[in-house]
């Protein structure tokens, strides 16, 4: 039988709760997990991937800091694909296609791996609370548990309720019961509740499908991984994904069932996340589109079950068969689980601190989606805080607080708990006003140190980080003193079409302008030289040239981000007419004007005003 008491409590298993058990139980905590369902720990409920634009810079933060997310990603993945090529490397953006069976898996088999970490199998029902303060939870089967701290990462499961065209039926998801009695409870200690939505697309039998009419998507030629640490290696094979495309014909199928679809009858009037809209929405609201591009992705390594990503609905079942039928590649389709919506309750994350404790609860952290979030990345990352936090509040310790400009991670939390949410919230590299300094590559540079020192980042692995910190600090130096004469440098410069030059030049310099880099200056001896003697990794070679490249813009950044905190206090007079400014977002005129900030700090806590917004005021009242 477990022990009936414990010093953190984690209710729920998904990410946000592995994670927090996770990282609560490493730093030396008892910890309990507590979770309806043992086998579905670290289930990937909706697509087989992590990471992405923004939330694959979230996934190296996390394995910056001592978290698991990157490492089991690393461990599961079967494609690898480094997002935004084609831009600057502020937005370039890791993404891993994932063996479902297998990340779960090993998220299962790392929580048991760790000793102060428990387990039990029930649906908690109740919060124990004493003058104000948590004390523990009670169990569905009646069983009472104490702890000193207790983390909530419910997920899509609080009073859930399935929506497939005009059938409903209670669950978290699909073939799994709602979680209920948490809501309530936590209404009546003085917490406000909402409603979300959100959808999955439909599975099908990858043997049904002609892939040999579809785009094939590859992985990158050399792949890289998420985890900083030295005991996972890039794929040395990789499985395919494939693009496929709507059409007219299956939009007209699919508005047969328009009528049936809760997203347009009423049933559903809760808030979906706004970046990744259903099929039915994309139509509605895109008439004029002919087409919307369909990702065909496997599940694993050897199932069959595929996810069909850009597909996201709730209509009827046969509505959704029919129109996928009408999809190039889709002729013969065999559907293993139609698509579903759901509905579930979320807390808005303004009664949170920063630290993701709850404002009216002594001890009760909240993170996941109960906070409004979408996203297994957002999700992991508010889990792997609110475990470290709860773990520091018990030893009397200060919070860990990330800023804005030192990690994404740090954006999200400062984003829910000051401008809060009214609809699912997806990070995206544009909330993020210090982008080039929270890139995706210097993740351990901003956070391994951290991680050292709250304990969840192990010595040998800091060891790895300061040699290759070392490494790439006397790269830099060599580079910013080592000169290339016009007799080495012009005839490659020639061949790429770019201006000679008429003098030695720092090399520096040279892989500062944006059409060159270390790569162009291989047949130099001097350089391959010292890059094989020295042991340098590509690894070293790109963060000297990401840095060469944005000197300047970093500089910047750092300033800015210096300034905009100095003027925080700035005064905005009440009758200022936000509607003059053109420059600012339509949105922001908006609530700016319905809101009447007195001060830049209480524009910057307004939901919908962006980080350019308060660059806008701050020029236009001369600072």
């Amino acid at each position: 039988m477990i022990n009936k008491e414990y010093d953190v409590i984690v209710v729920g298993g998904g990410h946000a709760g592995a994670e927090a058990a996770a990282a609560a139980a490493n730093l030396g905590a008892r910890t309990l997990l507590v979770t309806m369902n043992l086998q579905t720990i670290g289930q990937m409920s909706c697509n087989p991937a992590m990471g992405g634009i923004a939330k694959g810079q979230i996934v190296r933060e996390i394995d910056a800091l001592g978290g698991l997310s990157g490492i089991i990603s690393d461990n599961t993945a079967i494609q690898f694909r480094m997002l935004n090529r084609s831009k600057g490397p502020a937005m370039w953006s890791p993404r891993v296609q994932s063996d479902r069976w297998r990340f779960a898996e090993d998220w299962r088999l790392a929580l048991e791996a760790i000793p102060t970490l428990d387990f039990f199998q029930d649906m908690v029902v109740d919060i124990d609370v004493e003058q104000d303060r948590v004390i523990g939870v009670r169990t569905g089967m009646g069983v009472s548990i104490k702890a000193k701290k207790v983390i909530l990462t419910n997920g899509t499961f609080l009073n859930g309720l399935i929506h497939i065209g005009d059938k409903q039926y209670g669950g978290g998801r699909a073939g799994e019961r709602a979680s209920f009695g948490i809501t309530e409870r936590l209404m009546d200690l003085g917490f406000i509740s909402g409603r979300m939505k959100t959808g999955t697309p439909p599975r099908v039998d990858g043997r049904s499908l002609n892939y040999s009419l579809m785009e094939e998507q590859k992985g990158d030629p050399v792949p890289e991984k998420f985890s900083y640490s030295s005991s996972t290696k890039p794929l040395d094979k990789q499985r395919s994904c494939h693009i496929t495309y709507t059409s007219p014909e299956v939009h007209e199928t699919l508005k047969e069932g328009f009528d049936r679809s809760p997203m347009f009858n009423g049933a559903i009037q809760s808030t979906g996340p706004r970046y990744c809209p259903s099929i039915e929405d994309k139509i509605f609201k895109f008439a004029g589109k002919d087409q919307h591009q369909i990702f065909v992705e496997p599940e694993g390594w050897n199932t069959v079950e595929v996810y069909v990503n850009g597909f996201s609905t709730s209509l009827p079942q046969e509505i959704q068969e029919k129109a996928l039928r009408k999809v190039v590649g889709f002729e013969n389709v065999k559907i293993f689980r139609p698509g579903y919506a759901i509905e579930y309750d979320y807390f808005p994350p303004t009664q949170l601190s920063h630290s993701l404790e709850t404002k009216l609860i002594s001890g009760l952290y909240f993170a996941g989606q109960i906070n409004g979030t979408t996203g297994y990345e957002e999700a992991a990352s508010q889990g792997l805080m609110a475990g470290i936090n709860a773990v520091k509040a018990i030893r009397e310790e200060a919070p860990v607080v990330l800023s804005r400009d030192q990690a994404y991670i740090g954006v999200l939390i400062d984003d829910l708990i000051t401008k809060g949410t009214e609809e699912p919230y997806r990070m995206f590299t544009s909330r993020a006003e210090y982008r080039i300094l929270l890139r995706q590559d210097n993740a351990d540079e901003r956070l391994s140190p951290l991680g050292n020192s709250i304990g969840l980042l192990a010595n040998d692995r800091i060891k790895e980080f300061e040699s290759k910190m070392e490494k790439t600090k006397n790269l830099k130096d060599w580079v910013s003193k080592y000169s290339i004469s016009p007799e080495q440098a012009n005839p490659i410069l020639e061949e790429r079409g770019l201006s000679p030059i008429k003098q030695k030049l720092k090399f520096d310099r040279l892989i500062a302008r944006p059409q060159l880099g270390f790569k162009d200056f291989e047949s130099i001896s001097d350089l391959s030289n010292h890059l094989k003697s020295n042991g340098i990794s590509q690894e070293n070679v790109d963060r000297v040239e990401i840095e060469a490249k944005y000197s300047g813009y970093l500089a910047k950044e750092k300033e800015a981000a210096s300034k905009i905190d100095r003027l925080e206090d700035l005064r905005i007079p009440l009758d200022f007419d936000y509607r003059k400014l053109k420059s600012l977002s339509y949105e922001a005129r908006e609530k700016l004007s319905e809101q009447k900030p007195d001060s830049i700090k209480a524009a910057k806590r307004i939901s919908g005003v962006s980080p350019a917004d308060i660059s806008v005021l701050l020029v236009y009242m001369g600072r």
